[in-house]
């Protein structure tokens, strides 16, 4: 028995397929009733830091037990790419648990985040454990006060795929900052990345009287200043990837200064908590694909993932399928430039061939400004597509405040896109609109950037 999919009450107006990861999950939970029994989803990562996720399943015995195994490998889908784990606890239900062990393995359905969560990320096989509700282990996890240091000389660093920011911060104050045009894509030595990353690092010291700290911030998944999976060193042959995973640790050493680097996203979101003055934030970019980060509400970055461009956000069975990890309906189509691409021939729109994607973009968006009926109708989407994905991601974080950013958020679109998330809401989750507060960057959330926020990283 399939999961049953709900259509949503505000239908995107170029996606009348769309079916919302979280009108699916609500109804299947509502429509237990009495019938539901307790299961809890442990994920254990590095570090011993483990996390608990406890749902209602029906019994195993029960006819249309078969239902459980869509909703529960969709949850597990989502907590993996937002927490990560090598190794997964199936507490209550040693039916799923044997589903999920087939489904999450090297020739499985998800063999991608198999291998993704395993060998890359944690360095170990991925593996699957089932166990009593009782057996399950405690939540370990508190996360890492980090940020909000801006006493002394620092030096704040961003690594993007097209230039490399580094800025020169004393007492919280910018004092110089630089963009370098890089490529670092298509490098395949190691040491030009450390050359690049100690050259920024110098100019800017050069402008202080001595450094203190270092704080940096890049695309990928870091864990202890190492980066595991980083689309900047995608060109890095894997037998030298080790000469990054420690690079940082270098660079360090011979800094003699602490250093701390982590996911881009978690500045953003660090940021925007700096500059609302409040906790509870999640960050989400809508850029060449989606990024974000989270600071919870103890202002602390929890050390997870967030990498939400993999997270399923629509259960539609003719929802696109992203291209690396070949799953359907994740966020990277629906909250990005590749969503307003993959509507613009849907909107009447011939984007022309053989230009960049960030040309592709202003290309569309030239047409929103311009009033185009069409483009107006791909930011409308987004905007409903984002109103039911930020509801399905309350689910899974305490929210108070959501910053939407990112390139797809400029000019006209940032406000078509806060209105289609206020219109679903408005319709469909009254409770959200009284809780969460949308933010697009303004003069205020700027004061506060990613280099400023990179730089309070370190603890001196």
């Amino acid at each position: 028995m399939p999961l049953q999919l709900v259509p949503p009450l505000i239908t995107p107006p170029l996606d009348e397929n769309f079916r919302p990861a979280i009108l699916a999950n609500h109804k299947f939970r509502n429509d237990l009733k009495t019938e539901g029994t307790r299961l809890i989803l442990g994920l254990e990562r590095s570090g011993g830091e483990f996390s608990r996720y406890e749902t209602s399943v029906l019994p195993d015995n029960h006819p249309n037990a078969d239902a459980n195994f869509q909703y529960v490998e969709r949850i597990v889908k989502f907590l993996l790419w937002q927490r990560g784990a090598h190794t997964l606890y199936v507490g209550g239900s040693a039916k799923i648990a044997e589903y999920l062990k087939k489904t999450y393995a090297a020739n499985g359905t998800r063999s991608f985040d198999f291998k993704f969560m395993g060998e890359q990320v944690n360095e170990k096989e991925f593996s699957v454990m089932s166990c009593s509700a009782k057996e399950m282990p405690a939540a370990r996890e508190k996360g890492k006060l980090l940020g909000r240091n801006l006493n002394g000389n620092r030096i704040g660093f961003d690594l993007g795929a097209s230039d490399r920011k580094v800025s020169a911060v004393v007492d919280g104050v910018p004092v110089y900052s630089e963009e370098v045009i890089w490529e670092p894509r298509k490098h395949k030595n190691p040491e030009y990345h450390y050359r690049e990353v100690m050259e920024a690092l110098k100019t800017a010291a050069s402008k202080m009287p001595h450094v203190d700290a270092i704080g940096g911030s890049s695309a990928g998944i870091y864990i202890d200043n190492r980066p595991m999976v980083a689309s900047i060193f995608r060109g890095i042959p894997p037998e030298k990837f080790g000469e990054i995973k420690n690079m940082f640790l270098r660079i360090a050493e011979e800094m003699g200064v602490p250093l701390e680097v982590i996911n881009d996203g978690d500045v953003t979101a660090l940021a925007g908590s700096m500059s609302i003055d409040d906790n509870a934030v999640l960050g989400v970019a809508l850029g060449s694909s989606e990024a974000a980060g989270y600071v919870n509400d103890q202002g602390h970055i929890m050390g997870w993932l967030n990498e939400l461009a993999f997270v399923p956000v629509d259960y539609s069975p003719s929802a696109p399928v992203e291209e690396w990890s070949g799953d359907k309906g994740c966020g990277a189509n629906y909250f990005s430039q590749q969503c307003v691409f993959r509507l613009a021939p849907k909107a009447c729109i011939e984007i022309p061939d053989g230009i960049t994607d960030a040309k592709k973009l202003k290309f569309v968006q030239e047409k929103l400004e311009a009033g185009h009926e069409g483009a107006i109708k791909i930011w409308q989407t987004m905007g409903v597509y984002l109103g039911y994905g930020i509801a399905h991601y309350a689910d899974f974080y305490n929210i108070k405040h959501v910053l939407i950013l990112g390139r797809c958020t400029s000019g006209r679109g940032g406000d078509l896109l806060l209105e289609g998330m206020k219109q679903v809401f408005g319709a469909e989750f009254p409770e959200l609109a009284k809780k969460i507060e949308l933010h697009l960057p303004d003069e205020k959330i700027r004061r506060v950037g990613q280099s400023v926020a990179a730089a309070s990283l370190p603890v001196v």
